[in-house]
């Protein structure tokens, strides 16, 4: 078996990724730090609030939107649409039979959310479908006739 020596270079770029690695371990534990909410009535900048997850992806018709609220009620959902401007707001609430001072731990969201997003494309919000299932709330808002990809047909001579 023959040793082949360690060039410099492979060396150099091996180290590198070590401490990359370790940057990438202490930013996760800063962002899990800072992210966490220890309490439940914190009054810190994060404390109180929190902001579901959403997709919007565009078809050729509409563009979808989808949330992840997981736990709630569609009834504790409000769904808007203003000047092109989607807001989705409610209100996740803890579960009554568990007592504060029986939690060990708590890292889940609670409390009231407010979410506004500025659509990029005109729409028709008289026409919105919304659903809610499994813990994801997901609306088709159809785009307005003049704001849909229009074909251009070329007429060759």
């Amino acid at each position: 078996m023959k040793n082949y020596p360690i060039q410099r270079r492979q060396h150099r770029a091996s180290n590198q990724s070590g401490e990359l690695e370790n940057l990438q371990r202490e930013m996760n534990n800063l962002f899990d730090i800072s992210l966490s909410r220890p309490d439940y009535d914190d009054t810190s900048l994060l404390g109180g609030m929190w902001a579901p997850a959403i997709d919007i992806f565009d078809t050729k018709d509409s563009l979808v939107v989808k949330t992840d609220l997981p736990g709630m009620d569609k009834n504790d959902i409000s769904v808007s649409i203003q000047q092109n401007i989607l807001t989705i707001s409610g209100d996740k609430k803890r579960e009554s039979k568990i007592k504060e001072d029986d939690y060990l731990r708590t890292e889940r969201f609670y409390g009231s959310f407010h979410r506004s997003i500025t659509l990029p494309v005109d729409v028709d919000q008289t026409k919105v479908h919304a659903s809610f299932k499994d813990g994801v709330l997901e609306l088709t808002i159809p785009k307005k006739e003049d704001a849909k990809p229009q074909q251009i047909k070329i007429d060759v001579k």
